[in-house]
């Protein structure tokens, strides 16, 4: 499987572990066990038990007839939006927390931009009695009320980045620093396929639960486990990385990746990685990263918290480099009138980021016997301040 980690943690060029020495043991330690833990026969039947019971698994896939019918193809969303907490987010987390606890850790921290991992994270935590801190950018804070605010009831605390951009970069950047000072007890359940390795690859595999139903779903529903497309939204890249998994190999399948291209690819506001981003190395591994000609961090901007990232994971970055993945820009407008005709068409309101993959629909042709899925990786309710401010806007042009 050439598009899998080898046994160093790379894929392609990608990947590795870049950690500060006091890490090492602790790195070490998830890199020699995760693989034997996750996949014994309690772990499973735990997990998986989790995820029926708790998180409401299987989420549907779901044929969307008016939408099939304004870009005369098959569309299909997978409902990640109805899993518990609203995104595919708590997947990752039931899957982190039950391996924090076979590793003996007492303490959860984790890092937050849009706000669903941090709720996922902390209702794992309440879940499993366990201390919990979210770090999270002070803008997010700011732009994400009602999850900060979920967070908080379910038992978190939810610590202000208030360096840099103050959005996830920097939240991730104070997760780290927790885990350096705090490396005996504390598990960071990191949210992406993002960090070093063996994280890309386990969060991946604990999101791939979403392309192994897509097949059974699909076969059940079309006769054909595979589709044409698969399409999802990227900023680290966990939903997309779920939603591809099965199909990294399938090369019949195209796998489409949609970036937040902010206020423009060129504007100085933007999250495009793969156009705006060289390699280097963020938050310890080496991926595609928005840099400086001298290695200084570009900062990143998007209308979607999730998506205001300036790097992407290696499994992504290898993506893109190797050609598997077709990688689109979106820009924060087109995001937003693709949330409102979704509303507007399937009754369904979807996270902002969401709505850049929804978007790519109208720079696409498809054909009208294609298969489409589109991983609805979250619901729009924490949204829903910044769908009111902009609403007028809308509306007026």
């Amino acid at each position: 499987m050439q598009y899998s980690v080898n046994e160093k943690g790379y894929y392609g060029n990608f990947g590795g572990a870049y950690i500060p020495e006091m890490l090492y043991p602790n790195v070490e330690e998830l890199q020699q066990k995760y693989l034997q833990i996750i996949y014994e026969p309690s772990f499973q039947a735990e997990f998986q038990q989790l995820l029926e019971d708790y998180v409401g698994r299987p989420t549907p896939l779901f044929y969307a007839k008016r939408l099939s019918e304004k870009y005369q193809t098959n569309i299909y969303l997978k409902r990640e939006d109805l899993c518990h907490t609203g995104a595919h987010k708590i997947n990752n987390t039931i899957g982190q927390i039950l391996l924090a606890k076979r590793l003996g850790k007492t303490r959860i921290i984790a890092e937050t931009g849009a706000g669903q991992h941090g709720v996922a994270t902390a209702t794992v935590c309440a879940l499993m009695g366990y201390e919990c801190i979210v770090y999270m950018g002070a803008v997010d804070i700011e732009r994400q009320k009602p999850n900060v605010e979920r967070m908080r009831m379910l038992g978190a605390e939810v610590r202000p980045a208030v360096s840099g951009s103050q959005t996830l970069k920097d939240a991730t950047n104070e997760a780290i620093r927790d885990w350096i000072n705090n490396p005996a007890d504390t598990h960071y359940i990191i949210g992406s396929v993002v960090g070093p390795h063996p994280y890309p690859d386990m969060v991946a595999r604990f999101q791939s639960v979403i392309s192994e139903e897509i097949q059974e779903q699909l076969l059940e529903k079309t006769g054909h486990s595979n589709p044409n497309y698969v399409i999802a939204c990227v900023g680290g890249g966990s939903n997309a990385a779920g939603a591809f998994y099965h199909y990294l190999d399938q090369l019949d399948v195209k796998l489409i990746a949609v970036e937040a291209a902010g206020k423009g690819v060129n504007s100085g506001f933007s999250a495009a990685t793969t156009y705006l981003g060289k390699p280097g190395i963020i938050h310890g591994s080496k991926t595609l990263l928005m840099q400086t000609e001298d290695g200084q961090i570009v900062e990143p901007h998007s209308i979607s918290a999730g998506l205001d990232y300036p790097g992407i994971g290696p499994i992504h970055a290898h993506l893109f480099d190797s050609g598997r993945g077709e990688f689109f820009s979106i820009t924060d407008e087109e995001a937003f009138k693709a949330a409102m005709m979704l509303s507007r068409t399937e009754g369904i309101i979807p996270a902002l980021e969401t709505a850049h993959a929804i978007a790519v629909l109208e720079n696409i042709s498809f054909k009208k016997d294609d298969v489409v899925v589109i991983n609805l990786s979250g619901r729009g309710d924490k949204d829903l301040m910044t769908y009111i401010t902009r609403k007028e806007e809308f509306m007026s042009k």
